[in-house]
């Protein structure tokens, strides 16, 4: 598209939805012997609550949509291979459903890590790895080669950039921090310093918060939020960028916001709204990156995330039982590898998906009820002590699998 074309352009409006949910622990004492570390029954009555209230009605909607307004309505998502794992075995039709929605050509899947992890942190290798799992549960399931890289909860700093170029990847998702923007606009398309190949989709996460967090808060001075008045939003970008990229968790519908909240009625209206202008129109994350050429540099050294307040990493790293138990785990790396056991892997994955991090967060402070959220700890020092006792056990069986190998997993055990 030309510059005189994309000038001429309202707004394209980019809606991705990240849909996770963890295999949480049992409760996990220093007596337990058994490597049974995760409660099936409570994934399982969660994953069922979450797919009843919040996805499989939001898929409905989606799809609705994307019919109603003859594939003008385009879309993304962000799933999980935990998630995924989960709902092949407690929820199927969900599956299906998600098929559904890929097989319309209006939907886009992005790559992420495999286990919702912060493997790029400790381990290239790892992070790379569960790269390439993820991007092949995505073409196995939904015949799609992703194209836009999004990592755990937007963790992201030039590095990332670099990386992510190198696995091949296009764009990457991005949170549209003000701190680096400064003067600038999350409606742009723009790149990491030294990296020409690779588009960063920006967050603007003032747009997307207002649907995400906002919309059912009665002491907001916006509210009630209407589909005309967020589309006559949406079409103030006219003049000041190309793009609305509106990022949220696939739990607004229904679950963040109750379906009495009206938060259906809002997405069911809100399409039409948009589109009613002439110029305006809906992109996947692929096509906003392919259609805009970058405008800028955006430069970011340091690492930022979308996770509360402060945009950082202090929601996983910061106390000192998080750095621990990260630590302790990424140590295990090479043993694991060692071992070459299947199963013992596959836990060890498990254990680094962020949200097991995320529960000994210490902050109750503006961020408390999103931690709370889903919680099954009663406080973060719970969720530590149960964590490395988890660890513990898988040190055991690592001394079994790897016999003298494993002498180097034994210097915290003694």
């Amino acid at each position: 598209m030309s510059g005189k074309d994309t000038k001429r352009k309202m707004a394209s409006v980019c809606f991705y939805f990240q849909v996770h949910q963890p295999h949480r622990l049992r409760r996990y004492s220093v007596f337990d012997t058994e490597p049974n570390y995760f409660d099936d029954f409570k994934n399982r009555q969660i994953c069922r609550k979450v797919v009843e209230k919040c996805y499989l009605p939001a898929n409905r909607l989606m799809l609705d949509l994307v019919r109603h307004n003859d594939g003008r309505f385009r879309i993304a998502y962000s799933l999980t291979g935990v998630v995924l794992d989960q709902l092949e075995n407690f929820a199927p039709e969900m599956i299906r459903s998600f098929q559904e929605l890929a097989a319309t050509g209006c939907v886009e899947f992005l790559a992420e890590t495999y286990y919702h992890s912060l493997s790029f942190l400790y381990s290239r290798q790892e992070f790379a790895e569960q790269v390439r799992m993820h991007t092949a549960r995505v073409r196995e399931l939904f015949g799609q080669e992703p194209v836009v890289f999004r990592n755990t909860e937007l963790v992201y700093n030039n590095d990332v950039a670099h990386f992510v170029a190198q696995l091949g990847f296009k764009a990457i998702i991005a949170e549209g921090a003000d701190h680096i923007l400064g003067y600038r606009s999350p409606a742009f398309v723009y790149n990491p310093p030294g990296c020409d190949d690779l588009s960063i989709l920006l967050k603007n996460y003032r747009l997307s918060d207002d649907i995400a967090f906002r919309f059912s808060n009665q002491s907001w001075p916006e509210w009630p939020l209407t589909a005309d008045k967020f589309a006559r939003w949406v079409n103030q970008v006219n003049g000041n960028g190309y793009l609305v990229n509106l990022f949220m968790d696939y739990e607004t519908l229904g679950e963040h916001q109750w379906a009495d909240t009206g938060i259906f009625e809002f997405f069911r209206h809100l399409p039409a709204e948009i589109l009613k202008h002439p110029d305006n129109n809906f992109m996947t994350p692929g096509e906003a990156a392919a259609t805009y050429p970058p405008v800028g540099v955006f430069d970011a050294p340091h690492i930022i995330s979308w996770a509360d307040t402060e945009r950082d990493l202090s929601a996983w790293l910061g106390n000192a039982m998080q750095s621990d138990a990260l630590h302790e785990l990424y140590r295990l790396e090479p043993d694991i590898e060692a071992a070459g056991d299947p199963h013992l892997s596959d836990d060890w994955r498990k254990l680094q998906t962020s949200d097991h991090f995320y529960y000994m967060c210490t902050k109750w402070f503006a961020d408390g009820d999103v931690h709370k959220y889903f919680n099954p700890y009663e406080s973060p020092y719970d969720s530590y002590i149960n964590f490395m006792n988890v660890l513990d056990n898988i040190r055991g069986r690592l001394r079994m699998a790897t016999g003298q190998a494993g002498r180097s997993i034994l210097g915290r055990a003694g």
